[in-house]
């Protein structure tokens, strides 16, 4: 009897080892490091006094997996960074942290998907999924919660090769009522590719509903926001990386009764970006550079779900560490070098200066960092 169970034990071993490797041979795994040295300086604040300079060593760690089988899969990505500050993954090494103390990390991405001839759609929370040029309205750190349905559609002849279109539902705090008193966020946008993808355009209309004015719980009333977006990418020369990319934004709401805002930001509710870019670091020894001009007004986006990279103007007055990006023009320059296919080097220089003031001044700021860049 003893070999009778050693032969069943031995079959469920090897059953179980041929399930594990089974399991494994569809899961694919991804981490990344960035290490990062950053510099302010002639920073204006709203009283007119001068920010002090300031020098920030940070770095950031990233590992997510992914179960792709047939047309379904799961994924997850943790990463680290400051939980309450959902456009900031990266940490500053000494500060918050206690002496040598233990790191916040965190969920970034948990998701269901389903992808079958040219339609995808996903529940949970995921990488934005709607096509940008840039993180002017949406960072590339913040990770929506919902739904998305998305369907791509391949022309053969004809100027237009291809037609990509995506909505989307979700929430970004929920008040454990109704769906419709939630403060959420809606996206629809059509993709349209010429058949030699020299061009691309892709009209987009975004509604978020019930927004707070102050995020993290400071707030003191809610916004909607209906904003109509146009972007595009022209490319030059698709062999040089040459391009010029754009986008417009224009808030529909009209503002002109909300007691709640000063009349002066009552009607600032435009913007737009403009960026020319030459060169790829896809292989070893690449350059890449690119210039960016934007000018965004108060209510053409909403500033805590946007980059907060431009500038160190944040909501720290209202207890809350998220940015408050918008009400600005500036430029970015960027200049980045591979070197190799896995680690680049990038530069970026920012300037930038407000619109219209909160305050006695204008706020400005400049910023340099220098990154570098890991993926395995």
């Amino acid at each position: 009897m003893k070999y009778v169970f050693l032969t069943i034990f031995s079959c469920l071993a090897m059953l179980l080892d041929a399930q594990v490797d089974s399991l494994f041979s569809n899961v694919e795994l991804a981490f990344d490091y960035r290490f990062r040295i950053e510099q302010d300086w002639n920073s204006t604040n709203a009283s007119g006094g001068m920010r002090d300079d300031r020098t920030r060593l940070r770095y950031r760690l990233r590992f997510g997996a992914m179960y792709d089988k047939d047309e379904y899969s799961f994924g997850m990505r943790i990463r680290t960074g400051d939980p309450n500050k959902q456009q900031d993954p990266q940490l500053t090494i000494g500060k918050g942290l206690k002496e040598f103390g233990t790191l916040p990390i965190g969920f970034e991405k948990v998701f269901f998907q389903y992808e079958k001839n040219g339609g995808l759609f996903w529940l949970g929370k995921n990488t934005y999924p709607f096509t940008k040029n840039n993180e002017s309205f949406w960072s590339d750190n913040v990770f929506p919660e919902g739904l998305s349905i998305q369907k791509n559609i391949a022309f053969q002849k004809g100027l237009i090769g291809q037609i990509k279109l995506t909505a989307g539902h979700f929430i970004l705090a929920s008040n454990d009522g109704s769906f419709i008193e939630d403060a959420y966020f809606q996206g629809f946008q059509s993709v349209f590719v010429h058949s030699k993808e020299i061009l691309s355009l892709f009209p987009s209309v975004y509604l978020l509903r019930n927004i707070p004015n102050i995020p993290d719980g400071s707030h003191t009333f809610l916004l909607d926001y209906s904003i109509a977006h146009l972007g595009g990418k022209l490319t030059l020369s698709k062999a040089k990386g040459l391009y010029v990319d754009f986008d417009i934004y224009q808030n529909l709401e009209n503002y002109s009764d909300q007691a709640d805002i000063d009349p002066q930001f009552q009607d600032q509710g435009t913007g737009y970006t403009i960026g020319l870019a030459f060169g790829n670091v896809a292989e070893k020894n690449n350059w890449f550079f690119k210039a960016s001009y934007a000018y965004l007004e108060q209510y053409a986006i909403l500033d805590y779900m946007a980059q907060n990279d431009w500038a160190r103007w944040d909501y720290s007055a209202f207890n809350s560490p998220d940015g408050r990006l918008s009400n600005y023009q500036g430029m970015e320059l960027v200049a980045a070098y591979a070197l190799s296919n896995k680690a680049k080097l990038v530069c970026k220089y920012y300037l930038v200066e407000q619109l219209i003031p909160y305050g006695t001044r204008l706020e400005t700021g400049q910023r340099i960092r220098f990154d570098l860049d890991v993926k395995i």
